[in-house]
């Protein structure tokens, strides 16, 4: 897979948990799509980081799948690093 944000680590994890939560909720791609009002094509996407999940579908997602999704969040968001910044050292000024 290629460098874009969708196939990051942190990406590909929240897929496999959002595939997860719905194996646990007993749902199959199609049921979890029919409570979406999505097509099963959405799922499977989303599933195998092929359409990027905004925060609005994913606890949409979470909701269908009678999931919290700040646990979702809770447990995704350590792994996360901030992009685009290198760590340094605060400066304080004179």
């Amino acid at each position: 897979m290629g460098t874009r944000p969708q196939h990051t680590n942190a990406y590909k994890r929240l897929c496999a948990m959002l595939h997860t939560m719905r194996e646990e909720a007993g749902l199959t791609q199609r049921g979890l799509a029919e409570r979406l009002r999505r097509p099963h094509s959405f799922v499977y996407k989303v599933e195998h980081a092929e359409r990027r999940i905004d925060p609005v579908e994913m606890i949409a997602w979470c909701k269908a799948c009678e999931s919290d999704p700040t646990v979702l969040v809770a447990t995704l968001a350590p792994g996360i690093p901030i992009y685009g910044r290198s760590p340094r050292t605060r400066e304080t000024r004179r």
